[in-house]
């Protein structure tokens, strides 16, 4: 039997170390660590499948070249191909400016992917136009820990699964979303915690829960006011902590006395007296904790669902202790890793802003430019109507599927096709996106490259190349350098391995939040996995939680409370439209199925997309009949499962297959969302869309305007 070799899971944030056996140039066996600290040797079904991906047909293998979307790609060598993309983006910026390029990754990158392309935009091309697809899944929590804390991260860690007393859970389907995280979470309510659920399915992390809150999508603000509003009514605020350590609690107890548990019922479809002891067991808790996923964060008032769950936890004194504190679930491997790095239109390196005049300078002496754009660049979505307006002529796309994955899925196409420069990066070709390109990059996976990600709970690993890519194929850090070479930057990307763009980065967050200068790629070798803050001093192991002295990154050490008002749907119901569908992912499958699509074993369990709902709201529906789902936007054909468990107006269905791998005919998913957004994340709407449903043979929808 070949040996293992110790590595990460390139699928959710969790951080998961897996044990992978190679043999003959293949990926033999793909089984949990027992030494990592995150899983102990658990793991689910989908990192056992990833040699289906790994040596699939359809690996990129060569880059590719065309004039246009009507014309064939032809094979290039690199030399050609980044020449030619440097020149058109020389093209375009000479002929419309650096506002013209815009750079979309993935919270799949490894962290030195991304610092090489946001040095190459920012100081090579001068733009800011620099965004992932971490937009659409962890900006409203970056946006609540910065403005209640002063600083992005999660206080606690997963240490503190096996402290706490209590444990809320909102917008996260763990048991399927985050399952090692779910695991731990069960041996800590074997042992007397108790698990409160609020998500309007009874999923199985809701069947296992103490107490579900059946809450309806778009409602859980005025669940959270009201949990406070009964916190403070029954004497079970913590004074001492409010007072010492905090500001604003009147502003935003103000707020939640509005919401009665009475009147919060009426509007959340939760029972008053389950939202009473809901609120007793958080705050009657020694030490609870507060956990959400995309549930709570794609929503237009996402931040304000962020801030509402801090609030819980100030109120209740629950952060920098050990057992309690808020702790977000990030949805990709690496969009921690992404935040830090400067992988977001707002951010530089070490959680910097593009418009601090004094941390711009420090990256530009860093980065050996005169100066750095000092607006903040275009969000994901932004994005989509700049190339609509012609201010964005050149996208260049990474590891990542925006046409299956951006809200209002047609939109996205269009604006796509009107780009004079669509360079994609990718693993895989073809993707629904890498069709439309006109220059392919042949991108290495996950083991064929080495690099750093960072988990939900602040912990940075390493992971380790154990295969040669296949044919021409580079690692994404090494396609931005060469990018970078080909633009005429040779000096600043003169890095001849990872470790050393690794060293280049980790030296930037000195002193910052997010500290790694005393990381590097051999200690993490050596050690296995170290959480931040990590400083370059001696003898420092790492930070298993944050601000255990009660003092937050504020100006004043003073963690914020926020008033967080309560806002109706986005796309409101209508007699057209009369029920709301909300998404999320299944166990077995991953976010448009690039990788989780290649495996018979993954596919057997979920082959189409299908259509929870409550048998009453289609009773003209059988159970398996074919129904098209249609919205203000666009419609899709699903296959109907009947499920009385959820609540009647409410709807569910998996987001991940796009055309390549739904039915045919069947339509996006993501054709029915809207692009509202949430003001302060900017992160999309994509968990409430008012649809109506029909019997597929019903003829078709007409538009709704």
């Amino acid at each position: 039997m070949p040996p293992a070799t110790p590595t990460l899971c390139p699928y959710c944030g969790t951080g998961c170390g897996l044990s992978v056996e190679v043999e003959g140039g293949r990926v033999t066996r793909v089984a949990g660590d027992p030494r990592h600290p995150v899983n102990r040797g658990r793991t689910c079904r989908k990192p056992a499948e990833l040699g289906s991906a790994v040596h699939a047909a359809d690996r990129a293998t060569s880059p590719l070249l065309r004039g246009g979307a009507d014309v064939p790609f032809t094979e290039a060598s690199w030399d050609d191909a980044l020449g030619h993309v440097a020149g058109e983006l020389r093209r375009i910026v000479a002929a419309h400016g650096p506002g013209a390029v815009a750079f979309y990754g993935s919270g799949q990158l490894l962290t030195e992917d991304y610092y090489a392309a946001t040095k190459l935009a920012r100081a090579v091309l001068g733009t800011n136009n620099v965004d992932s697809n971490s937009r659409l899944c962890m900006c409203s929590a970056v946006a609540g820990y910065t403005g209640a804390f002063g600083a992005d991260g999660p206080p606690p860690a997963y240490a503190d699964l096996a402290l706490a007393d209590c444990l809320l859970l909102l917008g996260s389907n763990a048991a399927a979303c985050h399952p090692i995280v779910w695991g731990r979470i069960r041996d800590r309510q074997a042992e007397g915690a108790t698990v409160v659920v609020a998500d309007p399915r009874r999923t199985p992390t809701a069947e296992a829960a103490d107490l579900h809150l059946p809450v309806r999508p778009g409602t859980d603000l005025p669940l959270l006011n009201a949990m406070l509003h009964v916190i403070a009514a029954d004497g079970l605020l913590d004074e001492p902590f409010i007072a010492r350590h905090t500001s604003g609690f009147e502003a935003a107890l103000e707020v939640a006395r509005a919401w009665t548990p009475a009147r919060a019922a009426e509007a959340c479809g939760v029972p008053a007296a389950d939202i009473v002891r809901a609120a007793e067991l958080f705050a009657g808790a020694g030490a609870a904790m507060a956990l959400w996923s995309m549930g709570a964060n794609q929503s237009t008032v996402g931040t304000l669902k962020n801030r509402a769950l801090i609030n819980l936890c100030l109120a209740t004194g629950n952060l920098g202790r050990p057992g309690c504190g808020p702790l977000s679930l990030t949805g990709q491997p690496n969009a921690m890793g992404g935040r830090e790095v400067g992988g977001l239109a707002h951010l530089l390196p070490g959680y910097r802003r593009v418009d601090d005049d004094a941390a711009r300078a420090e990256v530009a002496r860093a980065w050996g430019v005169p100066s750095l754009p000092a607006t903040p660049g275009l969000t994901a979505t932004e994005l989509v109507e700049a190339l609509e307006d012609g201010r964005v002529r050149a996208v260049l796309v990474a590891a990542t599927n925006p046409v299956v994955s951006l809200p209002d899925g047609g939109r996205v196409r269009a604006a796509l096709e009107r780009a004079e420069l669509l360079v994609v990066q990718d693993c895989h070709h073809p993707t629904e996106t890498s069709a439309l390109a006109h220059a392919v990059l042949p991108a290495a996976a996950w083991p064929e490259k080495e690099g750093t990600m960072t988990s939900s709970e602040r912990r940075v690993g390493l992971v380790r190349k154990l295969l040669d890519p296949p044919g021409e194929a580079r690692p994404d850090w090494a396609i931005y350098a060469g990018l970078g070479r080909a633009l005429g930057q040779g000096p600043a990307f003169a890095w001849s391995s990872p470790a050393e763009v690794y060293d280049e980065y980790a030296a930037l967050t000195a002193g910052r939040p997010c500290d790694v200068s005393g990381l590097s790629h051999e200690r993490l070798r050596r050690e296995g996995s170290v959480q931040w803050p990590a400083p370059a001093v001696p003898g420092d192991e790492g930070t298993t939680r944050l601000y255990a002295n009660g003092r937050v990154a504020t100006g004043d050490g003073r963690a914020r409370f926020a008033p967080t008002p309560h806002a109706g749907l986005a796309d409101p119901v209508g007699e057209d439209h009369p029920l709301v569908l909300t998404s999320g992912r299944l166990a077995d499958q991953w976010h448009t199925m690039s990788r989780t699509g290649k495996s018979k074993a993954l596919l057997a369990s979920a082959r189409e997309p299908v259509l929870a709902i409550h048998p009453a709201d289609v009773p003209e529906v059988a159970d398996g009949d074919r129904v098209r789902v249609v919205s203000r936007r666009g419609e899709v054909v699903l296959r109907a499962a009947l499920d009385p468990s959820l609540p009647r107006g409410v709807a569910f269905a998996p987001f991940h297959f796009g055309a390549l791998h739904a039915p045919a005919g069947a339509g996006q998913l993501n054709a029915l969302t809207a692009d509202a957004v949430d003001p302060v994340s900017k992160q999309p709407e994509l968990k409430a869309v008012a649809v109506r449903v029909q019997p597929a043979g019903a003829g078709p929808a007409r538009r709704s305007d």
